[in-house]
């Protein structure tokens, strides 16, 4: 039964994080480059539902996660406690402030608004600490400080 949920929770992460991590990343620099009267703003509104729908689906992985590890028995270990953390702080990050601002910047590109470069910049910046988060996260998920594996 462990190896089912770790492979749901592996597989879960691939198909809804990283979807995620590409288009949030993606969409500054297309947000920077688009004009709103053109396609680039239907690109720009592609990768934010990119991201909305993907995050949805993201709560998966903590679910299955979390099955696992009770599988496991390691809830109580310090790196799975630290990366439990970290998942909470990037799932607030991207609620709190990389949706957030996404929608604003496609409020002005319906706007008919040139999108400012602070918006972008600042966006950027907010994705660039969710990215670093979740790539945190998957190094403990496989190094697992204190593992008896071997690793």
């Amino acid at each position: 039964m462990t190896k089912f949920l770790l492979s749901l929770h592996v597989l879960a992460a691939i198909v809804a994080i990283g979807p995620v991590t590409v288009a949030a990343s993606m969409f500054p620099p297309a947000a920077r480059r688009a004009d709103p009267s053109g396609t680039a703003a239907d690109t720009v509104a592609l990768l934010h539902r990119i991201c909305r729908v993907y995050a949805r689906l993201g709560v998966a992985v903590p679910v299955f996660g979390l099955a696992t590890a009770a599988a496991m028995g390691v809830l109580g270990d310090a790196w799975l406690v630290t990366s439990i953390t970290l998942t909470a702080v990037a799932a607030g990050i991207l609620v709190a402030f990389v949706l957030p601002r996404q929608e604003e910047i496609l409020e002005e590109l319906g706007a008919r608004q040139t999108v400012e470069r602070a918006h972008t910049v600042q966006l950027a910046m907010f994705t660039g600490i969710f990215n670093l988060l979740w790539a945190t996260v998957t190094v403990l998920m496989i190094v697992r400080p204190g593992s008896t594996t071997g690793a």
